[in-house]
């Protein structure tokens, strides 16, 4: 087991302990003086890394992805700790347990892509079912997709993460369209099954889970539009006012132009896959953010994704008196019953001997 994890790292102290380099860049001081700035990360957390000498040396002897052995020093920098690094070398690999640097959803795997291949069965309209099972039972996409994460940092941010993402968003779907009987579930379940699908090839997560040169350049949204458009290409007959609109739902889901929509939401099933989406991914964060030991009393640290930090309502002051399990329960208000004339009826007939038993 590891000696030290980044959730229980705090300031004023030295510590030796092996982790993953999620990122790393030279940069400059504002003298010109060369220091290299890294990204360690383990199950628990990611935290930011300082080396300030011998950056030459060190730098030659580790890349991304490697998993080192590191002695530093954790410093509070901005209300967030750092690490100022003394030594550092690659890790050797009897040295290291990989289920110690991956952290990967609770969920079993398994199960989450047989519910999902459940919902896309339930799917009545046989072009988007075909769409649909066509790609996630893609040899070429069923193992990439039960191991993806569903973000690098914001959301879901976890080997499975992705599969855990999209089962919950269809889950989520098909109970909003019970309310709203308008919408056509078919159309929503597509495109919560599509939606994200080209996070398969924006994401390299094979160790440390970062951006691939065509997700730094496309993005998810347009790798996925891509796919999916080829994939509905393929299928003889499929309808082109089907395929416009399943485009469509790739490409607004993010609900906004600033968020990387080329188009806002047009029609209210993409209206409602944005905001189930958006719904998911964001207590995704916040699940994370309370899972994390950081912050102040009471409070979880910082979550960039949500920008704002979170209550911990279970350490509230009132919790006690909020919580239903510690509610004093009321007695129960007498019994009443209103006689139908049907009640009545057969109220006389036991009176007279001849209800029917039960």
């Amino acid at each position: 087991m590891k000696a030290a994890y980044i959730s229980t790292l705090a300031a004023d102290t030295t510590i030796t302990s092996f982790f993953l380099v999620c990122e790393k860049e030279l940069r400059l001081t504002r003298e010109g003086k060369p220091y290299l700035r890294v990204e360690l990360s383990d199950r628990t957390g990611s935290i930011e890394a300082r080396i300030w000498d011998n950056v030459d040396v060190i730098s030659s002897a580790f890349e991304r992805d490697d998993i080192v052995k590191v002695q530093a020093r954790v410093e509070s920098y901005k209300n967030r700790v750092q690490l100022a690094v003394e030594r550092l070398r690659r890790a050797e690999t009897a040295e290291v347990d990989l289920s110690d640097y991956f952290p990967h959803t609770s969920e079993d795997v398994e199960k989450l892509y047989l519910c999902l291949q459940k919902h896309v069965a339930e799917i009545g309209n046989p072009w988007l079912r075909q769409l649909a099972a066509g790609i996630i039972e893609d040899p070429q996409v069923c193992p990439r997709l039960k191991r993806a994460p569903a973000a690098k940092s914001m959301h879901h941010a976890f080997l499975g993460g992705l599969l855990e993402h999209v089962v919950s968003l269809c889950d989520l779907c098909r109970l909003v369209a019970q309310n709203y009987r308008e919408l056509d579930v078919d159309l929503l379940i597509t495109g919560a099954v599509l939606h994200d699908i080209g996070k398969l090839d924006e994401l390299c997560y094979e160790r440390a889970i970062h951006y691939t040169n065509d997700g730094q350049l496309l993005g998810h949204i347009v790798i996925g539009l891509e796919q999916v458009t080829k994939k509905m290409d393929q299928i003889p007959g499929f309808p082109n006012e089907l395929k416009t609109l399943v485009k469509h739902l790739l490409i607004s889901h993010h609900g906004h132009y600033e968020f990387g929509s080329p188009k806002l939401p047009m029609f209210p099933e993409a209206l409602v896959l944005h905001y189930l989406d958006d719904l998911d991914s964001k207590l995704g964060a916040a699940r994370a953010a309370l899972s994390d030991e950081g912050g102040e009393p009471g409070w979880s640290a910082y979550s960039p994704a949500l920008s704002r930090k979170l209550l911990r309502v279970e350490m509230f002051g009132a919790a006690a008196s909020i919580r239903p399990e510690a509610a004093v329960a009321e007695p129960a208000p007498a019994e009443t019953s209103v006689q139908t004339p049907s009640t009545q009826s057969e109220l006389a007939a036991e009176a007279n001997g001849s209800g029917k038993s039960s």
